[in-house]
């Protein structure tokens, strides 16, 4: 069973599996809205706010998910760290999203 082959620290390995297995499927529909957008965006190249949206929307679920699981595994940042990282990456994805809704952008 694959669960006996997972190691994991302070948490049950099924729980440690759920967790990732979120984390797969945010990226997966924030990647497939972003490609939606962009899509929107070459086919109707006056729309700019489309391409904002889907960068927006990047930095606020894609990144952040995937520096919560890369940076523990690939590096030896610890968790003040990481939440810096993934909190300016949010950031970024929220301030983004507003600039282009209140910019005007999606007129």
């Amino acid at each position: 069973m694959l669960v006996g082959q997972v190691e994991t620290t302070g948490s049950d390995p099924l729980i440690a599996l759920g967790v990732l297995a979120l984390s797969v499927v945010s990226v997966v529909l924030s990647v497939t809205i972003a490609a939606v957008l962009i899509r929107g965006y070459r086919r109707w190249g006056a729309h700019r706010g489309m391409l904002w949206l889907a960068v927006g929307l990047i930095f606020l679920i894609t990144v952040p998910e995937l520096l919560r699981v890369a940076l523990p595994t690939a590096t030896d940042i610890g968790s003040s760290g990481r939440s810096i990282l993934v909190s300016g990456c949010e950031l970024i994805g929220l301030g983004t999203i507003l600039w282009t809704v209140y910019r005007g952008e999606m007129q």
